[in-house]
């Protein structure tokens, strides 16, 4: 069937950069576009006229929130060491143990997706706490979720988390790390078998990729391997590298090699590696490696740096110049990683941090952030049929409506967004050509019901978050309040 969709503007692309339609015009048929433009004149089954909205290519998450958010539990209530983020040297005596059952594993999957779906993102690199489980993910529950993503319709590259070690708080309020590497290289053994099984099922929607755990939680062996069998099966592999001077220090100490300079020992440092969230590089204030060897290393290797201002900001860091990344030729595409799963947001965010950091207003742009949403995920998956409106490209698209009275007068689409929008400004979304988003509705899902069942399941990660703590925290510090409250519970 022949799908003809319109709006006041769409955001088309002319081979080398996204260019502006006005009163636009989309065509698919199947999983492809055939036409962007104005005025088209062949037959089409089925006319949806959005109005006062603009057209976009569906956005791509690339360390997209797969939770039900506990980093949320980390804004502004203590240290890491003391509110049970890390694990404490006392619940690993006791035992670790998963919060969840394995049906409430899959569960928040479909929160998450439905959320995503939501905000406007068609393409998804789910990414979970590993904090709340007794050790990693696994194969079975994998299934699941490839299972879920062909049931909502959300395009998704999946692949169960694996780690050698994890990083726990000791009694002293340092950091230690537990190591188990017969674990880890279990786990790999499972995220290999899961790529031989899942890449290109439910019609191609579900692509695998490698996602071992943090850079300073992997041990050589275990990224060996991840090398060898992304390079055999071309598989994507998305590490978290070179986010936090910690983890800097810790890859410096152990391996003798700053984060990427490991990378690139290893032979992951490629096009096929994701990086979220690349910000301490040699030469950052607050490492101890001087220079730009590691500059370096990420402009020669093709690698993508997966950008996630929202959650960075809130604890006051940042990327130091999106707008030197992008000049030089690194590749940079965007990721959520946080409540809300809203890329619009992180765009925003993104621009008003880059500007700052740069202190200008001018290096870095919205069409630099918008692109890094679109064109830069597709780039770092090696997929040219995403992330554009164009003949041939994939039928990823989405709505975003114009209508409401947040975004004030309309006088450009995108600046409008920037400025005003939100992710739930999306009215629908279409992926591989099925319409998974209609008038802001999700399918069939029940958003009531499914809140509900996911405010059961946080209480459950705020009690397993109290577990990890230390034996002698008080469960009424667990979450410190803005203010106090007038009267103790």
């Amino acid at each position: 069937m022949r799908t003809l969709l319109k709006a006041s503007c769409v955001i088309g692309f002319d081979g080398l950069s996204h260019v502006y339609w006005r009163d636009g015009e989309v065509v698919f048929s199947g999983d492809r576009i055939e036409f962007v433009g104005r005025n088209f004149q062949g037959h089409v089954d089925r006319t949806v006229d959005y109005g006062q909205a603009v057209i976009c290519p569906g956005l791509i998450d690339l360390d997209a929130l797969g939770d039900i958010d506990s980093g949320v539990l980390g804004v502004d209530n203590g240290s890491k060491f003391d509110n049970g983020r890390l694990w404490s040297e006392d619940y690993i005596r006791r035992g670790p143990h998963d919060a969840y059952t394995p049906e409430e594993e899959v569960f928040k999957y479909r929160y998450a997706f439905t959320h995503l779906i939501r905000n406007g993102i068609t393409t998804a690199l789910p990414i979970t706490s590993m904090y709340y489980r007794e050790w990693a993910e696994r194969y079975d529950e994998f299934a699941g979720v490839a299972a879920l993503a062909g049931e909502l319709g959300l395009r998704v590259y999946l692949g169960p988390c694996y780690m050698s070690g994890t990083t726990y708080a000791r009694a002293d309020r340092t950091a230690g790390q537990l190591w188990d590497e017969p674990r880890g290289l279990a786990g790999f053994d499972e995220a290999l078998r899961y790529f031989r099984d899942f890449d290109g099922a439910h019609g191609g929607l579900v692509r695998g990729m490698f996602a071992p755990d943090r850079i300073e939680t992997c041990t050589p062996e275990l990224l060996a391997r991840t090398a060898a069998a992304s390079a055999e099966l071309k598989a994507p592999v998305r590490l978290h590298c070179c986010q936090s001077a910690y983890e800097f220090e810790t890859v410096l100490r152990l391996r003798g090699h700053t984060p990427l300079g490991w990378l690139e020992h290893l032979g992951l440092l490629n096009s096929r590696a994701v990086l979220p969230h690349g910000i301490f590089l040699s030469g950052h204030p607050a490492v101890s490696e001087k220079g730009d060897a590691d500059w370096r290393r990420l402009l020669a290797s093709g690698a993508t740096i997966a950008h996630c201002p929202e959650v960075f900001v809130r604890s006051g860091e940042a990327l130091d110049s999106f707008g030197k990344y992008r000049v030089a030729g690194i590749n940079l595409g965007l990721g959520t990683d946080t409540w809300p799963p809203d890329l619009l947001q992180n765009m925003r965010t993104g621009l008003y941090v880059a500007r700052l950091m740069e202190g200008n207003a001018t290096q870095t742009s919205m069409a630099d952030l918008f692109s890094a949403a679109t064109l830069g995920g597709a780039k770092a998956l090696g997929r040219d049929d995403l992330g554009r409106l164009a003949a041939g490209a994939q039928a990823d698209i989405v709505v975003f409506d114009l209508q409401a009275s947040h975004l004030g007068p309309i006088f450009d689409p995108l600046k409008n967004l920037f400025l005003a929008g939100r992710g739930t400004d999306c009215r629908a979304s279409y992926i591989a050509g099925r319409c998974v988003m209609e008038d802001f509705k999700v399918g069939q899902v029940d958003m009531q019901a499914l809140q509900a069942q996911a405010d059961r399941q946080f209480a459950k990660l705020l009690a397993n978050q109290q577990e990890r703590r230390f034996d002698d925290a008080p469960p009424q510090t667990l979450v410190q309040p803005v203010f106090a409250w007038a009267e103790q519970p």
